[in-house]
Formats: C-alpha cells, sequence, structure tokens
C-alpha cells in the first residue's frame, strides 16, 4: 500500500467538501488503484487528507492524470499558502485499518529518531490494545522517505475515546507505549471532530 498524506490550512470548507466529492462521482472511476481515504478538518481549519492507493505508481499515474491536474488546479484555490504533501512508501495497518463508520479520527504525526524500535513496536501484536481499548477501530501509519511519519486512529465515537484516554493501562501496555515515545519527536496531534471518509467503489 501506499499513501499520499495532504495537508493545508482551509479558507473555505465546505468548497472543499464539495470539491472532494466532486472527485469522487467524476474522477474516482479512472484512478486506477486508488483504495480510499480519511479526510477531516482541524479546529483551525487545517485540512488533512490521507489518500491510499495500491502502490507508489498508481498515485503517480493518478497525479499525471490532465484531469486530475485540472481538478487540483480549482481545488487549491480553497487553500492558504502553501499545501504539502508526504508520500509514504512504508505503510502499516493498526488492527483492522480504520473503519469508515468512525465518528472521531486523531491524527498523530512526527519524526522517527530510532527506526528499529519504532519498527519493532508496529509489529508487536495489537490484541491488548484491542481489548483494553475496544473504541479504537483501527488506523494507519505511513512514513516518507525522511522519516517524518503520519498515523490516523479511528474511534468509534469522540466521547468514548476522551473515556478511554482517562483509563489506567495495564502497565505492560504502560511500558509499550513509553518505549513506542522514546522512538519518536516532535510530535503533533490532529483532531478531525468530524471525518469523512472514501473507499473504492463504495458511495
Amino acid at each position: 500500500m501506499f499513501i499520499q498524506v495532504i495537508q493545508g490550512q482551509c479558507n473555505d470548507a465546505d468548497q472543499l467538501h464539495r470539491r472532494m466529492d466532486q472527485w469522487r462521482e467524476e474522477l474516482e472511476p479512472g484512478a486506477a488503484g486508488f483504495l480510499g481515504g480519511t479526510y477531516g478538518l482541524t479546529d483551525d481549519n487545517e485540512f488533512i487528507g490521507v489518500v491510499r492507493f495500491d502502490s507508489k505508481e498508481s498515485a503517480m499515474r493518478n497525479s499525471s492524470r490532465p484531469e486530475q491536474g485540472a481538478w487540483w488546479g480549482e481545488t487549491e484555490r480553497y487553500f492558504d499558502g502553501t499545501v504539502t504533501f508526504h508520500d509514504c512508501d512504508d505503510v502499516q495497518l493498526m488492527l483492522d485499518g480504520g473503519s469508515d463508520d468512525a465518528g472521531f479520527v486523531q491524527v498523530i504525526q512526527g519524526r522517527i529518531s530510532d527506526p528499529e524500535k519504532f519498527r519493532m513496536m508496529m509489529d508487536m501484536p495489537m490484541d491488548m490494545l484491542h481489548r483494553e481499548r475496544p473504541e479504537i477501530m483501527g488506523g494507519t501509519v505511513a512514513v516518507d522517505e525522511d522519516g517524518f511519519f503520519t498515523q490516523t486512529i479511528a474511534f468509534s465515537t469522540e466521547a468514548e475515546a476522551r473515556a478511554g484516554e482517562k483509563k489506567e493501562m495495564p502497565q505492560e501496555m504502560q511500558d509499550q507505549m513509553a518505549d513506542m515515545d522514546k522512538a519518536m519527536t516532535d510530535i503533533s496531534y490532529h483532531d478531525l471532530h468530524h471525518p469523512w471518509f472514501a473507499t473504492a467503489g463504495r458511495r
């Protein structure tokens, strides 16, 4: 799997959402390899889109389509300033990889300071997490070539996510989370209170 993360300050949320809907209606049928996407806006109107393709090659082919370029030329009007793109070949799924039924998504970003430890922690079984935090529906972790990562965590509802944050976790799980924290730097959290989703072929 390949993930492209798109971020920028939005100046018209309604129009941007309409442009995304238009892409699904008009451009998705020709986007070979498109798997889906998770989208939303933070409280300060930062748009984050996490778009999934089956490969980097499919994503690049989509980007090179004339109709894609025309669509983006119109869409970028609804951003202020620079829009950033993170192309991520290194992708891992958490649990079931997320869900279009999630009511809340938290996006965590930062840099990997200890790749070996980070990889080891991500490869560990998620059974305990699933048992202790049943409101977590899954997620993705995408890392670009510079070691910048974007993690999405899909929750059933925000209220359940906040309640889960306050629960005291087993010591083993606390230790694992502490080890993970040591493998990352420059962490930032972006809450998508009203996320929307796309899955290829689903309307």
